[in-house]
Parts: C-alpha cells; structure tokens; sequence
C-alpha cells in the first residue's frame, strides 16, 4: 500500500497541494478533517469545491450530518475500507486534513477501550467544573502521567476523557495505547507536513474568513442554527459558528464577529502547529510559499 498523509494547520492550503498530488498520480483524495466531514457546513470548513472534487474523486467530505457525532474511532472505521479499496484498484490514497488524532489513529492506532459508563462521564465532568483546568490536570498526572503531560492546555475534551478512562476500566490511557497496532505500517505510508512562518499562515487565514464572510458564511450559520442543536454537537462548535452565530442574534456587530472568528482560528492553528511539532516530528516538511511545483519535487523526493 502507497499513501500520502498530508497536514497542517488550517489554511496552510493542504487542499492544493492534495488535488495537485491527485493530479500528478492519478491519486484518490481521503478527508482527514473533522469538520469536513459534515455536510452543512461546507465554506465555513474550508471543504473542497464541487469544481475540485470533480477533478479526482474524493472521499469522506459533507458525508454527515450536523446531528452526528463522529468519533475517531468512526472516521477510522470508515476511512480504513476506502484505503483498501483504492490500493486494491492500484491508486495511490492521498489523506489530507489537519484533524492530528486521525493521523495518529491511522498511524498507530486506536486502543479498543470499552465503553465508559455515562455516570462516570457526568461525574468527571462535574469534577473539572469544580476544581478547574489546573488543578484537574494534575490529579489525573498521579494516574495517568504521559496523558497529563501530552494533553494540550485548554483541552477538556481529552483531560476528562483520560480521567473517564482511568476510573472506568482501572488502566491509564497511555496504558490501552500503547497495546494497539497501527492500521497502516510505516513502510506503508509517507506524512508531510504543510509548514508557513506564522505572519504568513495568519495573513493566510485572515484573507480566507474574510472570503468565506463575503462568499456565504452567515447564510450557512443561520441556516445551522435554525436546527435548534444541542450547542454540544461538534458542528456547532466548528470555527467561526460562534462569532457569526452571536452577530446573527444582534451581540456582535459584523466587524466584531469576523474579528472574533479571526482570532478563534490563529489560536487553533497555533493550537495544531504544536500538535505536528510533537506528534509528527518524523514527517517531512514543506514550506508551502515554495509553491505547488516545488512542493510536488518535495513530495516526490520523498515518495514510498
């Protein structure tokens, strides 16, 4: 099996560089983005465009709904047949996103830890209200040390879900991860990393809102938010829904909420820059300003 896994933080234009890679190789492209999974929200995720999906077939983009939850293990399960399936008609895959925990569960896997009852998922939750970020993070390092000390700050999602994992099998985290084995081995795949000095990458995403702002953005919150969601599903949570979401409600005005959006979306590239520099300090890097033909040699160079 030959696969491209290629990422980056958001805007570093990982989909160029994909559909391109689609060209050269008459490749097939895979999402690896959380938020492209979802139909509804097709400018404010950045999705490929109907023009560029027609160009080299794509696969797990706007293929859920916003009431959908779908999990790491979900997007594995799904994106594993597909890979098979296009290495069994001799194509070369091409995984594009910047979701860090899809590449790692691709790469080395997803521990099968049971079920974590909802009791001790309510009570955990209730802890960290309690005793707030610090405080919680070092209670779970007397249990879990390499999951307190990976976790990103600001994470509540993956502190809580360590301390839920803990109490309700009695093993760490790190401890069920360490058991598992990677879907893909590594002589199977080649990983990049899209990299832009950071004044670039923010210029990058400054321009991109205020396009998707002029392009239709409001239109798709609005239409999102008319759904009446549990704020908790992951499309409302998607970057952006917020700040427009509150301009739509009459709380911000329309230089405020794009301001707003701007700034949620350098803290998150920042928040992924740091992800790739620790958890894939192994891939190649590419600087993205070389521009498309130079990261095509890049590629090429480093080709399985």
């Amino acid at each position: 099996m030959s696969v491209w896994l290629i990422a980056g933080p958001t805007a570093s234009g990982k989909s160029a560089v994909a559909l391109e890679l689609a060209r050269q190789t008459g490749g097939e492209v895979v999402n690896a983005d959380s938020m492209q999974l979802y139909a509804d929200l097709r400018i404010l995720t950045a999705r490929p465009s109907p023009k560029d999906e027609a160009e080299a077939p794509h696969h797990l983009f706007g293929v859920a709904d916003a009431a959908e939850a779908w999990s790491v293990g979900r997007w594995l399960a799904a994106a594993l047949p597909i890979l098979t399936d296009i290495e069994a008609r001799g194509r070369t895959a091409i995984v594009v996103g910047g979701t860090g925990l899809y590449f790692r569960a691709l790469t080395l896997g997803l521990a099968a830890i049971p079920p974590t009852p909802a009791a001790v998922r309510t009570r955990i939750q209730a802890d960290y209200d309690r005793l707030g970020e610090a405080a919680f993070r070092e209670r779970l390092r007397a249990v879990d040390p390499p999951a307190a000390g990976r976790i990103a700050p600001a994470d509540r999602q993956r502190l809580t879900r360590a301390q839920e994992v803990v109490e309700a099998t009695g093993r760490a985290l790190s401890d069920w991860h360490g058991e598992t084995v990677p879907p893909l081995p590594r002589e199977a795949w080649t990983g990049v990393v899209l990299a832009l000095p950071r004044p670039d990458l923010y210029a990058r995403i400054e321009a991109r809102l205020e396009a998707m702002a002029a392009g239709g953005a409001r239109a798709e919150v609005a239409a999102l938010m008319a759904r009446g969601l549990d704020p908790r599903w992951p499309t409302m949570k998607a970057l952006g829904v917020r700040s427009f979401a509150a301009e739509l409600a009459g709380l911000l005005s329309p230089t405020e909420a794009l301001a707003e959006a701007k700034a949620e979306t350098r803290r998150y590239a920042k928040r992924q820059i740091t992800w790739f520099e620790h958890q894939a300090a192994d891939w190649s890097r590419a600087e993205a300003g070389e521009g498309l033909a130079e990261i095509g040699k890049i590629l090429r160079r480093a080709a399985p």
